[in-house]
């Protein structure tokens, strides 16, 4: 696992799919002024050009609020951009394994891997090195429709097996975040409840209230 600090806990914000860049940078600005201090990028639509671009633009901007910036879905991205590590999925490495995603990261970089519902996959995680991984969809998604729903004593399992960082993602928000972090998660991914928000950064404030109480 990777030396991280500060500890990875608290609201990790995951990136709409924004093709406007001056517009995705500022959402993202207000979410670290918030208190966010892990930002994931992640943008399925994108063309390659245009998500170089926003990854570059997001880990200056991360950078410059003391932030770490996680790339999804694309390890040789990450590192060619300088970002602070990747997110992958099990589609993300075609022809390779998550060891060769821990080995390509390095030891300054970090690595999470989704693991949805699927205890094998913790196992798999822990064993490569991961840094921490993802468990969900805890809750029904908009931004994945039709996903497998984990359940909070899956989370409890996953965390203890893997012994590190668990972030609870998938239909989280401001009302039911309370009841993954009791089930044990770290973290809680959040798309649409934050950056849907009227005030997005009194809403990354909230968020990271949570894990004070």
């Amino acid at each position: 696992m990777t030396d991280f600090s500060p500890p990875l806990r608290g609201l990790y914000a995951v990136t709409p799919d924004d093709r406007l860049l001056p517009r995705l940078s500022a959402l993202v600005e207000a979410a670290l002024q918030g208190g966010a201090r892990l930002v994931q990028y992640r943008n399925k639509q994108a063309p390659a050009p245009l998500r170089r671009a926003q990854a570059a633009e997001l880990v200056r901007v991360c950078h410059a609020y003391g932030a770490k910036l996680i790339v999804n879905d694309d390890v040789w991205l990450a590192i060619e951009i300088g970002a602070d590590g990747a997110h992958v999925g099990r589609d993300d490495l075609p022809g390779h394994d998550l060891a060769t995603a821990r080995e390509a990261l390095g030891p300054k970089r970090l690595l999470g891997v989704s693991c949805y519902n699927d205890l094998a996959r913790v196992d798999a995680a822990a064993r490569a090195g991961a840094d921490y991984i993802g468990v969900g969809s805890m809750f029904p998604s908009t931004t994945k429709p039709g996903t497998i729903i984990a359940t909070p004593e899956v989370l409890a399992e996953a965390r203890r097996r893997f012994g590190g960082p668990v972030a609870a993602i998938g239909g989280i928000t401001i009302k039911n975040a309370s009841s993954v972090i009791a089930a044990g998660a770290n973290m809680v991914a959040v798309v649409s409840d934050l950056f849907d928000a009227m005030d997005i950064g009194r809403r990354a404030e909230d968020f990271q209230k949570l894990f004070d109480q």
